[in-house]
């Protein structure tokens, strides 16, 4: 490998700006460089990933189609810490679908679709405890949301974290006692309509 030219801005990023990229989250492109690989040019994306301790090298030219984005603006954070503030939506299925379906919002880099999983594997004290995988996913996104939001707000992690557990703190939750009749409830009008 060998550095060929650097530049400091290509396809509207720049040096030193935090970015989103799906599959991680927030980063920070570090440099724009060229290298040589197998005889063919390529001009870089070196993004840095702080917290994870880990840098991605991206060609510029695949900064779209993987999803690459600028941080959100401030009305996309007021949405999804609105979204955070509804009522869980959890489908019905096998919870390997569901769980498949949260994995690829969190994936997406999506910040609504994001808060969609955060607010719909979120769990008061009233409420049972999550599964393992539940958990795991549970954390994955809240990590990402809170990251993005500190991100756009030049705070620490911290601070996103207060901002998103009080969002949280006003969504509608249904008493886990309740939640549960209601549901075994609803199961049982389902065997008597079938």
């Amino acid at each position: 490998m060998n550095n060929a030219k650097k530049t400091s801005h290509r396809l509207g990023f720049k040096t030193g700006e935090s970015i989103v990229y799906p599959a991680h989250g927030v980063g920070e492109i570090v440099a724009i460089e060229e290298q040589v690989v197998a005889g063919c040019t390529l001009e870089l994306f070196v993004i840095s990933f702080e917290k994870d301790k880990m840098t991605l090298r991206v060609p510029t030219a695949k900064a779209a189609s993987v999803g690459m984005r600028k941080i959100a603006e401030d009305t996309l954070v007021d949405k999804a810490l609105e979204t955070l503030t509804g009522r869980a939506r959890v489908k019905r299925t096998m919870w390997s679908r569901r769980a498949q379906e949260y994995e690829a919002k969190i994936n997406s880099g999506d910040l609504i679709s994001i808060a969609e999983v955060v607010r719909d594997l979120h769990r008061s004290e009233t409420q049972p405890e999550q599964s393992y995988s539940e958990r795991q996913l549970y954390e994955a996104a809240i990590d990402r949301i809170v990251r993005e939001i500190a991100a756009v707000n030049g705070g620490t992690d911290t601070e996103a974290m207060r901002i998103v557990e009080t969002a949280l703190a006003q969504s509608p939750r249904r008493p886990a006692k309740k939640a549960a009749n209601e549901e075994e409830a609803s199961e049982e009008l389902e065997d008597e309509a079938a």
